[in-house]
């Protein structure tokens, strides 16, 4: 199976990502170098955590430009919770901190509901999904993405609102819930990608 680059940036949830990618036998290579990272043949962005000092520590390491070089490199890359998050212009969260820009779009908060929403939500997916099904996943979010373009939504749940779980453009692929901890759909839906 091919080797993932999984992209240490100072946050994010590597050890649970690491962990599942054991479970799929699949090698991985954990860094935060910029030549790695460009001549990876996947990456996995994980997320947790608050947008602007995700943004910032991204900046701080010269991460954004290796991420937006591979991107635009055409290396499937796939962003988890704030990994997806970051790719859009702008969040709430951090309204002075711009994201990656990778996809047009901004990130805002939850207005009803227990915020954040945290535990399992049923996805609901669209023509555009390759690797989900319409299971449940299990989600930490106080904010969520909402892309200019709707036809890069590959699922939807319901929080308060329908809002977009998760995004597919090219060789980008990101998801706003846990896959890592989402038990059997979450590692499914991994694998599949793995297998891209």
């Amino acid at each position: 199976m091919n080797l993932v680059t999984v992209i240490d940036y100072g946050g994010g949830n590597l050890k649970s990502v690491t962990n599942m990618l054991d479970a799929l036998g699949s090698r991985y290579l954990v860094t935060n170098n910029y030549d790695e990272i460009l001549n990876a043949e996947k990456i996995i962005f994980p997320g947790q955590g608050h947008f602007g000092q995700s943004m910032n520590s991204i900046q701080s390491q010269n991460l954004d430009k290796a991420i937006i070089n591979a991107v635009n490199a055409g290396i499937p890359f796939l962003g988890i919770c704030v990994g997806l998050q970051v790719l859009f212009e702008t969040s709430e969260e951090a309204p002075d901190v711009k994201g990656l820009g990778l996809l047009k779009g901004s990130v805002p908060r939850f207005t009803e509901g227990k915020i954040p929403q945290i535990g399992w939500n049923k996805l609901k997916t669209t023509e555009n999904n390759s690797i989900l099904t319409d299971d449940y996943y299990y989600f930490v979010n106080s904010y969520y993405v909402k892309p200019e373009d709707t036809e890069i939504v590959s699922s939807y749940c319901n929080y308060g609102i329908d809002f977009a779980a998760s995004i597919e453009k090219d060789n980008l692929i990101a998801v706003q819930f846990h896959p890592e901890k989402s038990g059997t759909a979450g590692y499914n839906a991994i694998n599949r990608w793995l297998k891209l």
